[in-house]
């Protein structure tokens, strides 16, 4: 990761899935781990890609890049692990993320009227502006089963 030391403000972790950027504050990252073994296993939720072991903890592994363009993620490098906050209740979790991670700073701002939900808000990153992730309200942007309307079971 590196530091961009130029702007004031809160700090966050730009990431990359698929062909877009996206970033989450850094106080809910918790690291960047190598790609291990992703355990799959029968289930119905569609953003669930399964599990991974990390520090002696088993950690859900959300396909975010299935929430945002409708098909996995297969060239992941990482998964960034980050505590999902959901009411007074939090979990670590995972994500795959395609390519480098960087840290920076700035101030957010609010997100655009036609925002999808999983916008939380918008940074200035460079000369590029970068959505900053709400990771409950991706998790939960898909329903219950596919696009084809069929339960999703993955083997």
């Amino acid at each position: 990761m590196r530091m961009d030391e130029s702007r004031q403000g809160d700090s966050f972790v730009l990431l990359q899935l698929a062909e877009q950027r996206y970033a989450l504050p850094a106080d809910l990252v918790a690291e960047l781990a190598p790609p291990v073994r992703l355990h799959s296993f029968p289930h119905t939720s569609p953003l669930l890609a399964g599990v991974i072991v990390r520090r002696g903890k088993i950690l859900p592994v959300y396909d975010a890049a299935r929430a945002l363009y409708g098909k996995s993620s297969l060239n992941h490098r990482f998964y960034l692990v980050a505590r999902r906050q959901f009411g007074r209740a939090s979990e670590m979790s995972a994500i795959p993320v395609d390519g480098e991670c960087e840290l920076v700073t700035g101030e957010m701002n609010p997100a655009d009227a036609g925002a999808p939900p999983y916008i939380r808000g918008e940074i200035v990153a460079g000369d590029e502006t970068v959505g900053v992730l709400d990771l409950e309200a991706l998790i939960d942007s898909l329903p219950e089963s596919d696009a084809a309307g069929e339960p999703e079971v993955r083997p």
